[in-house]
C-alpha cells in the first residue's frame, strides 16, 4: 500500500472535490468540525516545516469570520446580550462559528492541495480533459517562481545602474511602476514565445500521444471506489435531509437517525483517511529502517 501523495493524480484530485464540495455545501456542525479536523490533521502530517505562523494566521482569520456575523446580522429568537440597541443572538453567533470554521477548513484544504498536487500531476490531469488548460496552469505555476526571481533581478540592476532611488515614497512608487511595467512586458513576451513554442512541437494535437510516469494501479482503483463510497453516502444523508442542522429562526438541533449516523461516520472517515494512511506508512516506514 503506498501513502496517499503517491496516489494516481485523478484519484487524489477526485478526493478533494468530494471533501470539499461537501464541506461547502452543508452546514451541518457535525460535518463541519470533521472536515475542520481532518484538513488540520492532514496539514500536520504533511507539513515537515511546522509552520506555526500559518495557524496563526488562519486562526485570526477564523476569529474575525465568527465575529462578523453576530455585529452585522440579528437573526434569531435567542437573544444573549444587545450592544448599542443591537441584539447578539444565539443564533448568529454559532452560525458565524459554523461558516467560519467550514472557510478555515477549506484553506486548509486548499493548502495541502497545492503541497500533494505539483505541477506534473495538474498537468496529467488536465492534459486529458483540455490540454489548453493544462498548459495554462503549467505556464502558471513556473512563472510564479520566474518572476520571482526575474523581479529580482531587475530591481537590482536598477539600483546598480542608480535608476531606483529609495530617497522617498515618491522615488520608491516610481521605481516599483517601472518595475512592474517591465515584468509585464517580460511575462507577454515569454508567454507568447513558449505558446507558439508548444504549438510549433504539436501540443494539443489528438493524434499526438503523451508519456507520463504515473499508472492507474490496483490501490488507485480500491481508494477511488472507497472514496466515492463514503463520498456517495454522505451525500445522501445530506440530500434526505437527515444530516442537516437548521440555525434560523431557532436551531433546531443535530439529528441522530441510522442514516444520518452513517452519513457522519462516513464523512469522518472520509476526511481522516489520508492523515491515517500517510501516518501508517510513516510508521512502517520507521519500522523498516529499524529492521536494517
Amino acid at each position: 500500500m503506498r501513502g496517499f501523495k503517491e496516489l494516481n493524480p485523478a484519484v487524489i484530485m477526485l478526493y478533494y472535490l468530494c471533501v470539499i464540495g461537501i464541506a461547502m455545501f452543508c452546514t451541518d456542525p457535525v460535518i463541519t468540525g470533521f472536515s475542520l479536523a481532518g484538513a488540520v490533521t492532514m496539514f500536520l502530517t504533511i507539513d515537515r516545516k511546522r509552520k506555526i505562523g500559518i495557524h496563526v494566521s488562519f486562526f485570526l482569520l477564523f476569529a474575525v469570520l465568527a465575529l462578523i456575523n453576530p455585529v452585522f446580522y440579528h437573526n434569531g429568537v435567542t437573544v444573549l446580550f444587545v450592544v448599542n440597541d443591537n441584539p447578539i443572538t444565539l443564533e448568529a453567533t454559532l452560525y458565524g462559528i459554523t461558516a467560519s470554521a467550514m472557510m478555515i477548513s477549506v484553506l486548509y484544504r486548499f493548502r495541502t492541495f497545492t503541497m500533494i498536487m505539483t505541477a506534473d500531476k495538474l498537468m496529467y490531469v488536465f492534459g486529458k480533459l483540455s490540454p489548453k488548460i493544462s498548459l495554462i496552469l503549467s505556464m502558471a505555476l513556473r512563472y510564479i517562481p520566474l518572476m520571482r526571481s526575474q523581479t529580482s533581478k531587475v530591481r537590482n540592476t536598477q539600483k546598480a545602474l542608480g535608476i531606483y532611488r529609495e530617497d522617498n515614497i515618491a522615488d520608491t512608487i516610481k521605481g516599483e511602476a517601472r518595475i512592474f511595467s517591465i515584468m509585464t512586458t517580460w511575462s507577454l513576451e515569454n508567454g507568447i514565445i513558449t505558446a507558439d513554442s508548444m504549438e510549433a512541437r504539436g501540443y494539443g494535437l489528438h493524434k499526438r500521444t503523451n508519456f507520463s510516469v504515473f499508472r492507474f494501479t490496483l490501490p488507485d482503483r480500491i481508494m477511488l471506489l472507497v472514496f466515492l463510497a463514503l463520498a456517495g453516502i454522505t451525500a445522501w444523508a445530506v440530500a434526505s435531509g437527515e444530516a442537516g442542522f437548521t440555525f434560523y429562526p431557532a436551531l433546531s438541533g443535530v439529528t441522530l437517525t441510522p442514516l444520518s449516523i452513517t452519513g457522519y461516520t462516513a464523512y469522518g472517515i472520509l476526511s481522516f483517511l489520508p492523515p491515517i494512511i500517510e501516518l501508517k506508512e510513516a510508521v512502517r516506514w520507521k519500522y523498516l529502517i529499524s529492521r536494517i
